[in-house]
């Protein structure tokens, strides 16, 4: 194979055994498997690289979120590629193959957004398809931000793999219950205060975009073919959104809020 053409899969890990075998296990035909772990307490490291793993430490200290350590692992890979999994997400065969051929041509783009397909109380959610993640890309041309949820920045073309094919797509193992959602909501909805620190919104705010978010999830993006679990994550999205003004307009009547949402 053309040097050019190798591959590394990077997986970011912080006691991550709940799925890693299954998912290590579908990325081993690459070039390598390169986990860059947290300082896990559990047995992620051990699991790693007793299944052939390369793998480096990003210290954890005071850092919340896994931005900072993508962009450590990103450049610590040995290949030109880098695809990213997550230590909840299945690469299927057609994947694996679809990468190297997009590799090995002339006019290969400089990166690669991947379809996801999500799952909420055990069923496939159409309302959070195709979910797109910009996951595949040449290492010298990609930086990644340190900033939650960042997607990286590319120089270069990007190019998307048609949502039409599910084949292609990543399988997020993730099923979260509703006690998860919520409490990620809180989470991260400190952060977007911090993000949205030019943004203010009052009460018009507060009643149209929690009903944009259920409407935009439950009709526009077919949440209503999901029935239950579909109207239940349509009024978690919105509740995010509801969260997300009232911490602002907390913020802007009693001073900064912090990310954690403190």
């Amino acid at each position: 194979m053309n040097e050019e053409n190798r591959i590394s899969v990077v997986i970011n890990t912080y006691n991550a055994m709940q799925h890693l075998r299954r998912v290590i296990e579908a990325v081993s035909c690459f070039d390598e498997v390169l986990v860059c772990d947290m300082e896990s307490t559990d047995d992620t490291v051990a699991t790693a690289l007793s299944l052939g793993c390369r793998v480096v430490t990003f210290a954890r200290g005071e850092h919340t979120i896994v931005e900072p350590a993508r962009e450590y692992a990103i450049h610590q890979a040995s290949c030109p590629w880098v695809l990213v999994v997550d230590a909840d997400e299945l690469v299927s065969a057609q994947l694996h193959d679809y990468l190297y051929e997009q590799a090995a041509r002339a006019d290969a783009p400089a990166g690669i957004a991947i379809p996801r397909r999500n799952y909420f109380m055990g069923r496939f959610l159409h309302s959070a398809y195709p979910d797109y993640v910009l996951r595949f890309f040449r290492r010298d041309k990609t930086h990644w931000p340190n900033v939650i949820h960042a997607s990286p920045v590319v120089d270069g073309r990007v190019d998307r793999i048609d949502a039409r094919r599910h084949d292609l797509a990543l399988e997020h193992l993730a099923n979260d219950t509703v006690a998860d959602i919520v409490r990620k909501a809180n989470t991260y909805s400190g952060y977007e205060v911090v993000r949205r620190k030019d943004k203010h919104y009052g009460l018009w705010a507060l009643l149209a975009r929690p009903l944009f978010r259920f409407f935009k999830s439950y009709v526009l993006k077919r949440g209503f073919l999901d029935g239950v679990p579909g109207l239940v994550h349509a009024v978690l999205d919105a509740i995010y959104q509801a969260v997300i003004v009232l911490k602002v307009m907390e913020r802007d009547k009693d001073g900064a809020l912090s990310p954690d949402g403190a």
